[in-house]
């Protein structure tokens, strides 16, 4: 593996960060994960604007985006593979011990592995714990995901590949990845922003390219929607077979496979949109 560190690329054995780089110590730092097939990342502008607000959200200095290309292509470049999981992190930088930051100016790391394509449907869980719709950081794509790595493992132990949180307030937030869409009486709902979820990639491109709605939605509406499917980076659109211990037997159903051939032939069209 071929890594883009601080603007170098290095291999693997090679790339260095210090010890007291902020987003280790404290997870102050952002980050983007990019699809990139043949060689060709998928939406990169799009990410890179997210990129932006979520350092803004964190009062991070913008990244240089033309930066960020650059390392982009000489990974993709140095690291050739059919399907591909790039990783851009951008943190706080070298910093003393604690939460304030040094002056040492943000470090950016861009890696890439491969992957597979996801399954067509998958299950998942739900979880005691919830998103805080109010907090600092809602809404920002951070470094700091522990509470997804708990929750995450929390359905792998139920035979899931993905959690879904409630917010504060009981209505249904987002999963540790993914965004979540139903389908109650033929249409498409979404949570909207404000419920505390980040606002995914695939998931504004869903909404623009199916008509879905962004809609309040208590927890329990995945006790009786007709469908239920993911969105992220990685899985696109992914249809939902199980939730907890409910069934949906025809999974992905009509709205759903629709859903995801408009998705399929859209982002084919265009790969920056």
């Amino acid at each position: 593996m071929r890594i883009w560190v601080n603007g170098g690329l290095y291999d693997a054995d090679e790339a260095r960060l210090s010890v007291l780089d902020h987003g280790l110590t404290v997870g102050d730092g952002i980050f983007e994960t990019v699809r990139v097939a043949g060689g060709r990342p998928f939406a990169l502008t799009r990410h890179l604007d997210r990129m932006t607000r979520s350092a803004r959200g964190l009062g991070l200095a913008d990244p240089d985006h033309d930066e960020v290309r650059r390392a982009v292509a000489a990974v993709v470049e140095g690291n050739p593979m059919e399907l591909g999981r790039l990783r851009v992190t951008y943190t706080g930088g070298l910093s003393p011990l604690g939460s304030d930051r040094g002056d040492a100016g943000p470090t950016l790391v861009v890696a890439m592995g491969e992957t597979s394509r996801r399954p067509d449907s998958t299950a998942v869980v739900t979880v005691p714990w919830t998103r805080n719709e109010r907090g600092a950081v809602t809404g920002l794509k951070t470094t700091s995901y522990a509470e997804n790595v708990i929750a995450l493992a929390r359905a792998h132990e139920g035979g899931a590949s993905e959690a879904l949180f409630p917010n504060t307030v009981g209505q249904l937030c987002e999963g540790t990845g993914s965004n979540v869409f139903v389908v109650l009486d033929g249409r498409i709902h979404t949570p909207p922003i404000v419920s505390g979820c980040l606002a995914g990639i695939t998931r504004a491109l869903t909404v623009e390219w199916t008509g879905a709605q962004e809609t309040d939605l208590p927890l329990d509406v995945l006790e009786r929607a007709d469908e239920i499917f993911l969105t992220s980076t990685l899985r696109d659109i992914q249809a939902v077979h199980r939730v907890d211990g409910r069934e949906l037997a025809s999974a992905p159903g009509p709205v759903t496979a629709k859903a995801m051939r408009v998705f399929d032939e859209r982002a084919a069209d265009d790969l920056d949109p």
